[in-house]
């Protein structure tokens, strides 16, 4: 019983980490209609940044809190050169972040080489599971509740979600849609950001982890059909308590694959529905 709870926390953890990242990918998909497959990169960019400056001195903190500002950063990058020239189609779009995630390959080689990396995390356990864990589930619950309050509560949030709903509408009552899709690259590669910096004290990372997250993410955005952020916290929580369990009880080289049957599995059951509604 004791491994039973050991393993539902450690999933929780990780869970809340692609729920982070998935709702990045919601966020920029709901204003664009961009699939941003370039999330990954931006996780590990910032995850291998934050391992650089504590290497350098810089104290807790600090460090990962301009791991996710660079994160923040990168987002934008990739929602400029995705989306800046105008008439872009959401499906061009997206073959460029593809590009962007394979480019930034051989950018993280150049700077931190092809070995694993990680850091000191949240020191302690509890329960026979490290407080770490904790910590990720914690950040996660504050950040994705500000991140309502932004989106329900104030006046760029309304101009966001505005766009989401209508952009042509949105264009007729002076909101610049185009300033309103930067702004979403950017808060989703934050909270790619984020998720990886979390994530980095648990599992390493190198150069090519970005498959694996946003692999994890997606599949957590999947459920909320990538415009429902409360769906794909749902979705990165199963799917983490999932893959704890069949790493635990089974083998941790298939964990991946759990993720990639998971996404199928919603995928198959979603296109049932819609056929049964079409043909009803």
């Amino acid at each position: 019983m004791a491994e039973l709870v050991q393993y539902l926390i450690t999933g929780v953890g990780v869970g809340c980490a692609y729920a982070l990242l998935g709702s990045g990918l919601v966020v920029i998909y709901r204003v664009t209609r961009v699939v941003n497959f370039a999330q990954g990169a931006v996780a590990v960019l910032a995850a291998l940044t934050v391992t650089t400056l504590l290497a350098a001195g810089l104290p807790h903190g600090l460090a990962e809190g301009l791991g996710v500002l660079l994160a923040g950063a990168a987002g934008l990058l990739t929602g400029l050169v995705a989306t800046g020239k105008p008439g872009t189609t959401p499906q061009a779009a997206l073959i460029v972040t593809l590009g962007l995630g394979v480019l930034a390959y051989a950018v993280e080689i150049l700077f931190w080489g092809d070995q694993p990396r990680s850091f000191p995390g949240l020191p302690g356990a509890t329960a026979g599971v490290q407080t770490h864990y904790l910590l990720i589930a914690s950040v996660t619950a504050l950040v994705l509740a500000a991140t309502a309050v932004l989106f329900a509560r104030t006046d760029l949030g309304r101009a966001l979600t505005a766009t989401a709903e209508d952009p042509y509408a949105a264009r007729i009552v002076g909101i610049d849609v185009a300033r309103m899709g930067l702004l979403a690259f950017t808060v989703g590669g934050a909270l790619g950001g984020l998720a990886g910096v979390l994530i980095t004290p648990v599992q390493q990372v190198t150069f090519d982890s970005d498959v694996a997250l946003v692999v994890n993410g997606f599949s957590a955005a999947i459920l909320g059909n990538l415009t429902r952020p409360g769906l794909t916290l749902a979705g990165g929580l199963l799917l983490g308590v999932v893959q704890a369990l069949a790493g635990g009880y089974w083998n941790t080289s298939y964990q991946t694959e759990v993720a990639l049957i998971f996404m199928l599995v919603v995928l198959v059951v979603r296109a049932g529905r819609l056929s049964s509604v079409e043909t009803a």
